[in-house]
């Protein structure tokens, strides 16, 4: 899910962070070569059972809290089950690791973060989809810059988050406007360091979420920081889990109960735009009414497609993209979605928002 607005940090802090997250990528790189050359993967086939067993629990991820505000405000009934806990988590990188140490059972991302894990060779599935069709990133460039074009970005420190959905974002506008990879310097960053990394000229230009935007160009557009619109999109907004999750049916069957949820939260939610710029934007992330209704204005219509195929083709395009870079291996993104869970979203919402 997108970053919120971030104050600034110190900059050593900033460094360090650079630092950790070097580390981290070397550390995994050698077990992402083997585990992503042998492209195996566990199939499921167990059917899902019809009803929760009592007792099960999921830890799932609720960034900036989101999920709980749907659900109280909503007042769609309890979960068949118990959560274990909320985790405040959403960037893809931290979700893998979250994954990874089974802290977090069940999580909310875009397209990119399965392709990456799938790389480091950690298995993991697709649950449900939500197609987006309308941007939901800005090109932000740093006070001062005269890039006003994705043209422009020719020769410039660009923020580059490989593993989140940001990255796809900047790669796919560089190839829509004919420049390659290397006509550009891809700066490595994680999407909540674009902030600082903006503020203090470390890059040039950074792709910020709807909901960042306002409060950037409040603070920074009087000293000629500007936003650049583009067509690109990032398609999917998905529910995933590790395959160790999904391969016990107790808790597969609370992953099949949590979707409907899942999706009826977000049609709430798209369908109570004032409501909710009021109770979240505005009380919990401290932005302004008039900042918290430019967001809304943007927001996406939920669409929960009764079937994949349509994703499974955004999945691959977006794989190969990355592969030619370099930045994965190339593979086929099928076994990132565990297909028993197919259409179950589309039923638990109106025809409106399945197409």
């Amino acid at each position: 899910m997108p970053a919120p607005p971030t104050p600034a940090v110190d900059r050593r802090l900033f460094l360090s962070s650079l630092l950790g997250a070097a580390a981290a990528a070397a550390g995994l790189s050698g077990c992402a070569e083997s585990s992503a050359a042998s492209g195996t993967r566990s199939a499921p086939s167990a059917p899902l059972a019809d009803k929760v067993p009592a007792g099960t629990s999921l830890k799932i991820a609720s960034y900036q809290h989101v999920q709980q505000v749907q659900f109280r405000l909503s007042g769609l009934p309890p979960l068949p089950f118990t959560v274990s806990d909320w985790v405040d988590i959403g960037a893809g990188p931290d979700v893998i690791n979250a994954f990874r140490a089974r802290s977090l059972d069940v999580a909310n991302n875009a397209g990119i973060p399965p392709i990456q894990a799938h790389y480091q060779g950690f298995d993991a599935r697709i649950v449900a989809i939500d197609i987006t069709r309308k941007p939901t990133y800005l090109f932000a460039t740093k006070p001062g810059s005269d890039i006003r074009t994705v043209e422009d970005f020719k020769g410039r420190k660009l923020a580059f988050s490989q593993g989140q959905a940001q990255g796809v974002v900047l790669l796919r506008a560089l190839k829509q406007a004919g420049l390659k990879y290397d006509d550009a310097d891809l700066v490595p960053l994680t999407s909540n360091q674009f902030l600082t990394a903006l503020q203090s000229g470390q890059v040039d230009v950074a792709p910020l979420a709807n909901q960042q935007v306002p409060a950037y160009l409040e603070q920074y557009a009087s000293k000629g920081a500007r936003t650049l619109r583009t067509d690109v999109v990032d398609l999917l907004n998905l529910l995933w889990a590790p395959a160790s999750v999904l391969d016990d049916p107790a808790k597969a069957a609370a992953v099949a109960a949590y979707i409907p949820q899942w999706a009826k939260g977000q049609v709430w939610q798209y369908e109570h735009p004032d409501l909710w710029n009021r109770e979240f934007y505005v009380k919990t992330q401290n932005l302004t009414p008039a900042q918290a209704e430019s967001i809304t204005k943007l927001a996406n219509k939920p669409l929960f497609p009764p079937s994949w195929h349509e994703a499974i083709a955004w999945e691959q395009e977006t794989a190969d993209l990355l592969a030619d870079g370099g930045f994965v291996k190339r593979f086929k993104v099928d076994s990132l979605f565990d297909r028993r869970f197919e259409g179950i979203a589309a039923k638990a919402v109106p025809t409106e928002y399945r197409r």
